[in-house]
């Protein structure tokens, strides 16, 4: 993330509350005074007094060093959002049985404008980079996840991306438009994503689209950092996670927390096969 100021015509105290709080993100979550009025592109003397009021509301912490970073209250909101509640909690045990059986990491991503965002991760024994972590922006064109969702989008906004330059990340980065198109079709036909080095080198994955009554909500995929060449071999197992927790969405359309309050049966999450014992 850049160490620009936002350009923000923040004019309301509203306005400015919120550059503060956006000043945050995954590569920075803790920010000194001037950092945070130079990110958030802010008088000091106004981001001080904003700061202060709102670490008085929860919204802000601040530690013994003086940095700032986002407070409890802001996560308390956090849990009541759709992402949370309605995506998150009910995708949770469909992704813990991916990850019992393919013993990799498991993600969770939505699409919000031009990127996808991690929403969830279980992760395997081996260490995973920042670039991986909940809250973190990836592309659409170099992941897994991220062509999964761009495959199955609408096509007013598939095309809108695919007429965008596509930043190379790695020397297998497809930054070619045709090369891109036919493999968007190919996804679209065989019904998963694959990435193979395309956005950090080491990585390889698979993702499947979560389609919700024909439109795309989000993207379950699994990642080896080992460089794995037999992943395809989850792909049955991926393809029902994403199958089953669509179907689980659908019949919970309304329902802000729909995993607490109706209990989810065996065969939506398993398929119709029965619950595996826990990893010890």
């Amino acid at each position: 993330m850049s160490e620009e100021p936002y350009k923000s015509s923040a004019k309301s105290v509203t306005a400015r509350a919120l550059a503060v709080l956006a000043a945050f993100d995954v590569e920075n979550p803790l920010l000194t005074l001037s950092q945070l009025a130079r990110r958030a592109g802010l008088p000091v003397a106004t981001v001080y007094r904003l700061a202060g009021e709102l670490e008085d509301g929860r919204f802000l912490d601040r530690d013994s060093a003086g940095r700032y970073g986002l407070g409890v209250r802001l996560w308390e909101m956090g849990l009541l959002t759709p992402v949370h509640g309605r995506l998150r909690e009910t995708a949770m045990p469909f992704l813990l049985n991916l990850q019992y059986e393919c013993r990799e990491t498991v993600q969770l991503a939505v699409c919000d404008g031009t990127n996808a965002i991690y929403v969830e991760k279980l992760t395997s024994e081996v260490s995973v980079p920042i670039q991986s972590r909940i809250g973190a922006r990836i592309p659409l064109h170099a992941t897994g996840v991220g062509k999964a969702l761009l495959a199955f989008s609408p096509e007013a906004f598939t095309d809108a991306i695919l007429a965008m330059p596509f930043t190379q990340y790695t020397p297998e980065t497809i930054t070619d438009r045709r090369t891109m198109s036919r493999q968007l079709a190919q996804i679209r036909q065989r019904g998963y994503a694959q990435s193979h080095q395309e956005y950090q080198l080491g990585s390889t994955s698979i993702a499947a689209p979560v389609l919700v009554d024909g439109t795309v909500q989000a993207a379950i995929g699994i990642v080896s950092y080992t460089l794995r060449t037999d992943l395809t071999r989850y792909a049955p197992a991926l393809l029902r996670a994403a199958d089953g927790l669509a179907r689980r969405l659908e019949t919970a359309a309304g329902t802000a927390y729909p995993s607490i309050s109706d209990r989810i049966s065996g065969s939506d999450v398993h398929g119709g096969d029965p619950m595996p014992p826990q990893a010890s």
